[in-house]
């Protein structure tokens, strides 16, 4: 299926129904490098003697580091892409009568294989320094499996659309402030401010309360840039003026959020912190509205641009290689650890201030994206020379068996970490990719 965008007469649309449209493969493109270079430049190794002792994380050390997360916090933007360009073809088989959960198979069934190669290697490496008593992989344990969470959230709300193309259909952008409005409501009901001065910090209130209830949003949350993404597409909001509406509402929406008592940080996922992540807030609607509102300001310039240089082939390349470097993009630190303790660069992260912490994280990233162009090598040479195109189950009981046994396994090697997270997830991911395939 093409991911042309439907031609609307009121925005005046160029793009052919059979040409496939370069601007979200380029806002998934920039998506992920931004998600990649992040996580790199986030990981402070800690060096001592000569020895990794230890890593931490730049948000611990460093206060304004939060302010850039409100731009570099990009799960948003994949969701309301991925929405986007995936609505047309949900309506479509709906309208057909084919069952979504086939749909939906497919997708887990392609996640699922490349998974089960990168947890593989990490079974098999983290055994590998058990063996030889390698110091780098403990602190670095976690590290390594801790952006699988964005799969999990991104299979969660791709069940979930069907429900949200027909809610586009039936209250448009009505939908959107529903899900608005219930995700304040959440918050709200977990705040439970009794007065004027509770209202001043009501931020402070929600983050303070990690009730169950609060876990509503994980679900409230994600799914409103999926529901933006196919209104996006299907022209219920679109031009300059909407745009720059939307990025000021972000801006505001961010800062009365902060004055209000909620984190800066729109990542840290410390589970029963002060947090905006784990569960969820109304503070990171802020972030929704002020990347939905970048994507539609620059929306024009940038179709035309990418157009005229002939670079959608690019992007769309570019995306076919999404998944494995998001998959193994953390696990280039290992090697980059290893080498620079070897070459005896200053990959000590110290403190921001110190002289020379800038220019290490600087030789630091360089480190990391020279040792993600081998691993990146191998990788797409293997998923090139196996089998592809593998028909994905379309019995219910499989599917259901398998997206479980998928939730699960990444789930474990989410909390786990490589060792022992890896070697118990490979086990449910495994059984996943076996059960979500057809049987002949």
């Amino acid at each position: 299926m093409s991911d042309a965008r439907p031609k609307n007469d009121t925005q005046q649309k160029t793009i052919e129904s059979d040409e496939r449209d370069p601007y979200p493969d380029a806002l998934r493109a920039l998506a992920l490098l931004i998600v990649v270079l992040g996580h790199w430049a986030a990981t402070l190794p800690r060096v001592e003697g000569g020895i990794l002792v230890d890593t931490d994380h730049i948000l611990h050390v460093w206060e304004p580091a939060g302010l850039y997360t409100w731009l570099v916090q990009v799960v948003p933007l994949f969701v309301f892409v991925s929405a986007a360009v995936s609505a047309q073809g949900v309506l479509q088989r709906l309208e057909k009568g084919k069952p979504h959960l086939h749909w939906w198979a497919g997708r887990a069934l392609g996640l699922a294989r490349p998974t089960v190669t990168y947890l593989a290697v990490l079974t098999g490496f983290a055994l590998t320094a058990l063996i030889t008593r390698d110091g780098v992989l403990g602190p670095l344990n976690h590290s390594l499996t801790v952006h699988l969470w964005f799969l999990l959230i991104l299979l969660g709300v791709q069940l979930l659309l069907p429900l949200c193309v027909w809610a586009d259909r039936r209250w448009g952008l009505k939908a959107v402030a529903g899900l608005v409005l219930c995700i304040a409501l959440v918050d709200l009901l977990r705040a439970r401010p009794s007065g004027i001065a509770d209202m001043l910090e009501f931020g402070v209130l929600v983050t303070d309360t990690h009730n169950y209830f609060g876990w509503i949003n994980i679900a409230l949350v994600w799914v409103l840039p999926q529901q933006l993404g196919i209104a996006w597409w299907h022209g219920r909001f679109f031009g300059r003026r909407t745009g720059l509406g939307l990025l000021l509402l972000g801006v505001a929406w961010l800062g009365l959020a902060v004055a209000a008592g909620y984190p800066v940080s729109m990542v840290n996922g410390n589970v029963g912190g002060h947090t905006n992540l784990l569960p969820p807030t109304l503070a990171l609607l802020g972030v929704i509205w002020l990347q939905v509102g970048l994507v539609v300001l620059f929306e024009t310039p940038v179709r035309n641009f990418l157009k005229r240089q002939h670079m959608g082939p690019w992007m769309a390349m570019f995306g076919a290689l999404g998944l494995q470097l998001y998959l193994w993009h953390k696990f280039a630190e290992l090697p980059a650890t290893w080498l620079g303790m070897r070459l005896d660069w200053p990959i000590n992260a110290g403190l921001p201030g110190e002289p020379g912490f800038w220019i290490g994280r600087l030789e630091w990233l360089g480190l990391c994206i020279l040792m993600v162009t081998p691993v990146m090598i191998v990788v797409v040479a293997y998923e090139r020379f196996r089998k592809q195109g593998v028909p994905h189950a379309t019995s219910t009981p499989a599917i259901l068996m398998g997206g479980g046994a998928l939730f699960v396994g990444l789930g474990v090697s989410l909390g786990l970490g490589a060792f022992p997270g890896a070697t118990l997830g490979l086990v449910g991911v495994a059984l996943a990719s076996w059960l979500l395939r057809a049987r002949k």
